[in-house]
């Protein structure tokens, strides 16, 4: 799947590299982040037209749009479980959603500048987030409250952001030009 400054979200053929249906349609603005869920029936968008939207991924038909964001959404990510969605912000925040209700759960605040990417860990438990204010926060999910201080040691904007496989480790990509790898029980800056 593929989000585009054409507004559209595409699906794609892996094998044959030829789309797949036509395009998904509804975002007035820049589609920045698409992710599936973990068991690949739908896929989640974030827009420039501040909203996020889900998608059924046989029929291409709009299940739901999530409005709440005053600032374009930059990134957003699937909870493994599959019950909430996570969308990262230019307003500055990460928002929860309840996938079936399409309500806000809990709001994230605590950067000081846009929000460029976000992430579950594997266990869903923890949310991370980069941002243009050069740093990488971890959120509790149930609480919504940070876990620990604010990972420090980008010189520019944090725009790429995961999780290792057993959740233990995160790596963060920056403008600056560094990938840096952090431990998470600690916060520690490991390379």
């Amino acid at each position: 799947a593929t989000g585009s400054s054409d507004n559209v979200v595409r699906l794609w053929d892996s094998a044959t590299n030829k789309p797949r249906g036509a395009p998904l349609q509804g975002h007035t603005d820049w589609v920045n982040s698409v992710a599936f869920s973990t068991d690949g029936r739908e896929i989640v968008s974030g827009s420039s037209d501040n909203t996020v939207r889900l998608w059924d991924v046989t029929s291409g038909k709009l299940l739901r749009i999530y409005r709440g964001h005053v600032g374009r959404v930059n990134s957003v990510s699937f909870n493994p479980d599959g019950k909430t969605i996570a969308s990262g912000s230019s307003d500055k925040t990460v928002r929860l959603w309840d996938v079936i209700s399409g309500k806000l759960m809990l709001i994230y605040e605590g950067h000081k500048a846009e929000v460029d990417s976000v992430a579950f860990s594997p266990d869903g438990r923890t949310v991370a987030s980069g941002s243009s204010d050069k740093t990488v926060r971890l959120w509790d999910v149930a609480t919504g409250l940070p876990r620990g201080a604010p990972l420090r040691g980008h010189t520019l904007v944090v725009n790429s952001i995961a999780f290792g496989p057993d959740g233990r480790t995160l790596v963060s990509g920056s403008l600056d030009r560094t990938l840096r790898l952090w431990d998470v029980s600690s916060g520690k800056l490991l390379f």
